[in-house]
């Protein structure tokens, strides 16, 4: 794999300082960012140069990464390699993976990181008065089913959804699974809505964009528009992302739970956003309570972070919280994940950004890798 562009080989931890500095230099372009040397912004910036290299130089599937401190950009890289768009599992591009020269204005599938997007329409929407409270019994935006009416359905309510925890008898594993029937059922709500009952909303967490696509048709209904709409109008358009694409299936329905492509910078725009408690530029796009409500570890998944560094994951609301080690403690982080090794992880201790884009769809080996780099990066901040 090529690296594109402006990143230097950076030989060992005693390199100089003033090549260091070089090292996978940010764009200089008029998309709202901000730039910063590494040392400025409190990194090694050796130790920085060094692991981009050994990024750069390694055989990952990994195209894209991007490092932001304070609000400013200090290291940005692309490379080239095996990619393939959601598209091509719902038919529509050829059933094959082409290598593709990335670059900063190069759109990349972040796959279920638009879960954590459609989070953010719902705090919107609730930030307008739209969206009472979040225990809200889902089925009461539903009179429509009300032949699916029962005890347990009843109980699920917004939160739950966020939470991931509506209870329901879903599976994303082995295929063909839940959320691949999803793309192809007429009527989506109704698929997701029926499904049995099997725990008691709130109690147990289990991987479902079912219960993100029921958010955004929310979205859609409390708004009076649809919910694409929002998502360009209240949150994309204020900060400046102008370049973007939600895929649709053969029915021309945009997949909230998987189908956003976005820019690397514009993955960080989010990050930032959420580090500003909900803040750009002066404008408040999305409530400081909703942000602070969304990152709170609430859940507990089940299983620990991939990588040399284990550790426990939580979920709050559509987005994953975890901890890494710093200065030989731990420090808290969160993240939108999305598959392949997709990742807009926030250090808010070190009022840090870290976007990751690679190609090993359904890969849980890429995963780890991606949150190892977190580690790895982390340890170059010096202060």
């Amino acid at each position: 794999m090529k690296l594109l562009l402006r990143l230097c080989f950076c030989l060992s931890l005693t390199m100089p300082v003033a090549h260091a500095a070089t090292c996978a230099a940010p764009f200089k372009q008029a998309d709202g960012w901000e730039l910063a040397a590494p040392e400025a912004s409190g990194f090694n910036a050796n130790a920085l140069c060094v692991t981009l290299t050994a990024l750069a130089q390694g055989k990952d599937n990994i195209h894209g990464i991007i490092v932001e401190r304070h609000g400013k950009l200090v290291a940005e890289m692309y490379r080239s390699g095996k990619d393939h768009s959601i598209r091509r599992g719902l038919g529509v591009w050829p059933p094959f993976a082409p290598t593709v020269e990335f670059g900063p204005d190069t759109l990349h599938d972040v796959r279920s990181i638009g879960k954590s997007v459609i989070s953010l329409l719902v705090g919107i929407e609730k930030q307008h008065g739209k969206i009472a409270a979040l225990t809200t019994p889902v089925l009461d935006y539903y009179p429509e089913y009300h032949d699916l009416r029962s005890p347990q359905l009843n109980a699920i309510h917004l939160e739950h959804l966020l939470t991931m925890s509506g209870g329901w008898k879903w599976d994303e594993g082995a295929q063909p699974n839940n959320e691949l029937r999803l793309f192809w059922k007429a009527d989506q709500l109704r698929y997701v809505l029926e499904r049995p009952v099997v725990a008691p909303p709130g109690t147990v967490w289990n991987y479902n964009g079912g219960g993100t696509t029921i958010l955004a048709d929310i979205v859609t209904r409390v708004s009076g528009q649809p919910w694409l709409e929002v998502a360009r109008k209240e949150l994309f358009e204020p900060l400046g992302i102008v370049q973007w694409e939600w895929v649709t299936d053969l029915r021309g329905r945009p997949a909230p739970f998987a189908g956003l492509r976005l820019r690397p910078r514009d993955m960080a725009k989010i990050g930032r956003l959420m580090l500003n408690r909900g803040r750009w530029n002066g404008q408040q796009i999305v409530a400081e309570e909703w942000v602070d409500e969304s990152l709170k570890p609430r859940l507990s998944v089940g299983f620990r972070s991939p990588g040399n560094q284990p550790d426990e994951l939580h979920y709050g609301y559509q987005w994953w919280d975890g901890t890494a080690a710093w200065h030989g403690r731990r420090t808290p982080w969160s993240a939108a994940f999305g598959n392949g090794g997709q990742r807009i992880f926030i250090v808010p201790e070190l009022d840090l950004t870290v976007v990751i884009t690679a190609g090993d769809y359904g890969s849980d080996a890429m995963g780890a890798k991606v949150n190892q780099l977190l580690h790895t990066l982390i340890a170059t901040v010096s202060e």
